[in-house]
């Protein structure tokens, strides 16, 4: 079987302008096949419109409402938890305030139990009057293990999601140096 086909392609390559009907088409478009295609594309078109007709009428009649439904028929209802956050950046701040409140003020963890809490700085002022209590042997196992803490890349400690909120070391607060 030869892979040759009836026309060789002419020396200077396809459409170089050489050899018989080289640029052009030979023939015009076929009239019959381009009013099957439309004659089909509008039978198609009015089948779709027909159809949607009848489906609007059959909705309209089998699905009646008594009031029309307006954007203000009813109070917005808000949706279920968890909420996206409207303002983030207030919120943490608010819950960094309430924290810092809460480590720096005295008040009842469990009042049953006789259990308070006391402001940070009492509680080391205690640690330092009467010592940490001292463990009968040393850790052993998982407990061994000595991880430093975490550090920032500045070589600041990190201080929880509210570190960002505190006081430089040079003592102003991130609102006066934000201002610069």
């Amino acid at each position: 079987m030869s892979m040759e086909t009836k026309h060789p392609v002419p020396q200077g390559g396809h459409g170089a302008g050489s050899g018989p009907g080289a640029g052009y088409e030979q023939s015009d478009a076929y009239i019959p096949d381009l009013l099957k295609f439309g004659f089909w594309m509008a039978v198609v078109i009015a089948v779709t419109l027909i159809s949607m007709k009848w489906t609007f009428n059959y909705m309209e009649r089998t699905q009646t409402v008594s009031v029309p439904a307006g954007p203000f028929a009813r109070p917005r209802e808000l949706p279920p938890s968890p909420r996206l956050q409207v303002e983030p950046h207030q919120e943490l701040q608010d819950y960094c305030q309430a924290q810092v409140k809460e480590l720096n003020s005295y008040g009842w963890i469990n009042q049953r139990l006789h259990v308070v809490r006391i402001p940070i700085d009492r509680a080391m002022d205690l640690v330092l009057q009467n010592g940490l209590p001292i463990r009968a042997s040393g850790p052993t196992g998982a407990a061994a293990v000595d991880v430093p803490p975490a550090m920032v890349p500045g070589g600041v400690e990190l201080e929880g999601p509210c570190a960002y909120l505190a006081s430089p070391a040079g003592g102003e607060s991130s609102e006066q140096s934000s201002e610069r």
